[in-house]
């Protein structure tokens, strides 16, 4: 499945884009059209009113929303990612949940909350940052220490036990403090618990050997997926960038704010970026193809593949991330005016920049 969107509809969206990044939310004339084409249940299984998409054809579509507007596509991304966890969910449980069409889930990877287990469930206390989506989430997740008669529990390995969980709306309390220069309508604001006591099953591990779900998505490293999910998105809006940057260098030439000799030295640097983002994206998705293939062949990853897959994505955003700050300039002081879709553009991608998981070559 790939998304196609006519000039139409790209134009539409992105008017209903314009109206949530004022709000700092996604209008709920943009949720509906979410809900409706199930975006937020791109991994969840059909029986369950879900898309129950493959992980190539997810990462073209959340590409494709990108490139309409950074929050559309970081929002979709992120909730959809945390939808994903149906699959690790005990399954009657998940099954009451994900069956209702306005579901969706969203919350932090951060390990900042301590889960401490008594009789029948565990008792929450924690506060977690940046919950995209926030006003719109169902239902918050998040990270926990496990504690039991006041001592961390440790696994075989010595280290400390760490288990999610996922919390009502009207369990937790929402802190509004998503104030960032970019991605402002993905409204990603921080979250806390206080002695919030849940059963067990509100508790799951995610991980390939906890999985509660048979389908091939659960069982593909969740943090592949994180990385190739987060990395279209950053190729999603410098398409929009490079696209928006070529209309404006026509406008000032025609408009004689640049010369013919410094228009055709622009558009050649404009299309060396293009070319050499487009050959990337060709083999990042190559790598992604490839690895979501040896997964349906022999039901796990080789590290290679791993790495492989680590690499491209790294090296994909990092190019990306380069490209814009390096073709911004040509769009002149028409660029810094926050109110352009150009200056909005760049901001969505600095920001989305600062993300930890792809920020370094490196990585732990």
């Amino acid at each position: 499945m790939s998304l196609v969107l006519n000039k139409e509809e790209v134009s539409h969206l992105r008017t209903l884009c314009q109206k949530s990044e004022k709000a700092g939310a996604l209008t709920p004339a943009l949720l509906n059209i979410i809900y409706e084409r199930q975006w937020f249940k791109l991994f969840v299984p059909k029986h369950l009113n879900g898309l129950e998409l493959s992980l190539p054809e997810a990462l073209r579509v959340e590409e494709a929303l990108a490139y309409v507007d950074g929050s559309l596509g970081w929002t979709v991304t992120l909730c959809a990612g945390a939808n994903l966890f149906v699959g690790y969910i005990e399954e009657d449980t998940g099954a009451k949940i994900f069956s209702k069409k306005n579901v969706c889930l969203g919350g932090s990877g951060a390990v900042n909350g301590v889960a401490r287990l008594v009789k029948n469930g565990y008792i929450i206390n924690g506060c977690w940052k940046y919950a995209t989506g926030a006003p719109h989430l169902t239902h918050f997740t998040a990270n926990c220490i496990i504690e039991k008669d006041g001592k961390t529990v440790l696994t075989e390995q010595g280290q400390p036990l760490v288990r999610s969980f996922f919390f009502k709306k009207n369990e937790v309390e929402v802190l509004e403090d998503w104030n960032t220069i970019g991605l402002r309508a993905t409204a990603s604001h921080s979250f806390r618990v206080k002695d919030l006591k849940v059963k067990p099953e509100r508790s799951f591990i995610i991980d390939t050997a906890h999985t509660t779900l048979k389908h091939d998505i659960y069982h593909y490293p969740f943090m592949s997926f994180a990385e190739t999910t987060i990395a279209v998105n950053t190729l999603g809006m410098v398409n929009h960038l490079l696209e928006e940057t070529n209309n404006i260098l026509l406008q000032r030439f025609e408009l004689n704010r640049i010369n013919k000799l410094q228009f055709k030295e622009a558009k050649t640097i404009l299309r060396v970026h293009q070319q050499k983002i487009n050959k990337l994206a060709t083999d990042f998705y190559k790598i992604a193809d490839h690895s979501w293939a040896e997964l349906l062949q022999k039901g796990r990853l080789r590290q290679s593949r791993l790495l492989s897959v680590r690499h491209k994505s790294r090296l994909l955003v990092q190019t990306c991330r380069q490209a814009a700050a390096e073709i911004l300039p040509y769009c002149g002081l028409f660029a810094a005016n926050e109110n352009t879709e150009v200056n909005k553009i760049f901001r969505d991608i600095f920001t989305a920049s600062q993300h930890g998981l792809l920020t370094f070559s490196t990585y732990r």
